[in-house]
């Protein structure tokens, strides 16, 4: 087993955005399974320094969170120490960056670098075999887990006051960018919060894209029942969740599956979300939460959420339930380091005695 992993990532702690929970969760289970692991940030460290730090430490695997963003300096790192290679595919990557005409070509020269590619869900497994048929042995499925820190406490009140007492909340947990489509649900919705006017739609999540958070304020700017409520950090994303009685993603791709949904159903809560590949790998329609194609159906959902707390319970209830059954912290690190195990030795066979 190596001893040492080098774990680059765009994003990393603080950052609440997806790959910065998904490492911070990761190397957490890493150290406690006996792997020394180190997280760089690419959003805050420049390359070359990087690179300086990484040859310091001396790992003996290197780990990519993105294929685009991080993978060509963590492909250049590998080769240089003569070390095994591990790409974790985390959403654009997969979904959109190896098909751009701009960016294809290195997503697939580090893909086909790698000792190993991870990802979270077969229908991703699928896209890029499909892709890059020569991979395809050295792809693994190791789905996400989902590790709610419950120290921070949120207050929704202060954050969005004259609140009603009897609001239903939907809460909207992602990052303000074009792919989770965050002015989808504001004109399907306003019909029913005009019909249930303790209906409350929050956002919560950093604005990641400058033109998509203009657009998405002005929207709000005049519908009283939706507010954008800032960045809340993973540390008091427990808290938040507890307080909203619905969870909305209405995103055009994910990578396997999303922290937000994930997280929502260890709380307990309702999931509303988008009948995509990503979403229906963690959501069972009628079963673990609601599945919507469009904004027609969205609207019939959410009112059927509104009026009914008993399908809230029971939804929240099966949603928990799926996520401590399949998805604990315990099997996701078994899987990486499982993935690190089987790599390790294939270079150790390679390099030989």
């Amino acid at each position: 087993m190596p001893a040492r992993a080098a774990l680059l990532t765009p994003f990393a702690f603080p950052s609440v955005r997806g790959n910065a929970v998904t490492v911070s969760r990761i190397a957490r289970g890493l150290v406690r399974g006996g792997v020394e692991a180190r997280v760089w940030d690419r959003s805050s460290t420049d390359e070359a320094t990087i690179e300086a730090e990484v040859e310091a430490f001396a790992p003996s695997i290197v780990h990519a969170f993105h294929a685009w963003r991080v993978g060509p300096l963590a492909l250049r790192l590998a080769r240089r120490a003569e070390i095994p290679l591990v790409v974790t595919l985390t959403g654009t990557d997969a979904n959109h960056d190896l098909f751009d005409p701009g960016r294809a070509a290195g997503v697939r020269r580090v893909l086909e670098g790698a000792a190993g590619i991870v990802v979270f869900d077969d229908s991703i497994r699928t896209r890029v075999a499909g892709a890059l048929p020569d991979v395809a042995s050295r792809i693994v499925r190791v789905p996400q887990a989902a590790e709610l820190e419950t120290a921070a406490p949120f207050d929704l009140d202060a954050a969005w006051p004259g609140l009603p007492s009897g609001r239903v909340v939907f809460a909207f947990p992602a990052g303000v960018r074009p792919v989770k489509r965050p002015l989808m649900p504001l004109a399907p919705l306003d019909a029913v919060a005009a019909r249930h006017r303790h209906l409350r739609l929050g956002y919560a999540g950093p604005l990641l894209d400058p033109e998509e958070g203009k657009a998405l304020l002005a929207e709000l700017s005049h519908r009283p029942w939706a507010r954008y409520l800032g960045t809340v950090p993973h540390e008091a994303m427990a808290s938040f969740l507890a307080q909203a009685d619905v969870v909305l993603n209405c995103s055009l791709s994910e990578g396997g599956m999303a922290n937000s949904v994930l997280e929502a159903l260890a709380c307990g809560r309702a999931v509303l979300a988008a009948d995509i590949e990503g979403n229906r790998s963690l959501v069972a329609h009628d079963v673990s939460g609601l599945l919507f194609h469009d904004e027609t159906e969205l609207a019939a959902m959410a009112e059927r959420l509104v009026v009914d707390p008993a399908l809230r319970a029971r939804l929240g209830t099966a949603g928990r339930a799926r996520v401590l059954a399949d998805f604990p912290p315990s099997r996701e690190i078994e899987g990486y380091l499982a993935v690190y195990a089987a790599v390790w030795q294939i270079a150790c066979t390679r390099r030989g005695p």
